[in-house]
């Protein structure tokens, strides 16, 4: 039985087309970047997640506000592609494409997707410092890092990598340490 949820199998077969027709575009890069800036607004702005997922909205309008949005700001073959998913009425699964299609990328470009939770922030010293261990530890050739902030950890950190979860934070040592004492 397959574990993709819906949304992933929609999501998948668009992916993989705009990862083999960038790269037989010799696009793959740039097109990379400018979904990863199309992500970030995304993520930033949920008013334009609930327009692009609202079924009610002529895809006339939801053409033109792309445009206006990101027309100039990226490669005419992401949106293109962008234009294409409102044609088929699949834009709502925008967020979806993008996450998979960078997922995709990365295995392409052996490169870890790495979600870090912290308490506090970071400096860049030790960002490099934990991202040279991941390398090591994933045989990976790169690592993204995707830094959280979490206050309810207390302290320390959690790690995932895929299905991999390091979880080195004060709340969890907390949760472990009364787990083990209810036990009894």
């Amino acid at each position: 039985m397959s574990t993709q949820t819906f949304k992933e199998k929609i999501a998948t077969p668009y992916a993989e087309a705009l990862i083999a027709h960038a790269r037989s575009v010799n696009l793959l890069v740039e097109a990379t970047k400018d979904l990863s800036s199309i992500s970030t607004v995304l993520s930033e702005s949920k008013d334009l997640q609930i327009f692009l997922d609202n079924p009610l909205i002529q895809g006339f309008i939801k053409k033109e506000i792309l445009k206006k949005l990101f027309q100039s700001q990226i490669n005419s073959f992401v949106m293109n592609f962008l234009l294409v998913l409102v044609d088929r009425r699949r834009i709502s699964f925008l967020v979806n494409i993008i996450q998979k299609y960078l997922e995709l990328t990365y295995i392409l470009e052996s490169t870890a997707i790495v979600e870090l939770y912290l308490a506090i922030e970071i400096n860049e010293v030790q960002q490099n410092n934990l991202t040279q261990k991941i390398k090591d530890m994933t045989d990976s050739n790169q690592v993204k890092l995707v830094v959280h902030k979490d206050s309810n950890l207390i302290g320390g950190f959690i790690i995932k990598i895929g299905s991999k979860i390091i979880d080195a934070s004060l709340a969890g040592k907390l949760k472990r340490i009364s787990s083990y004492l209810d036990t009894d």
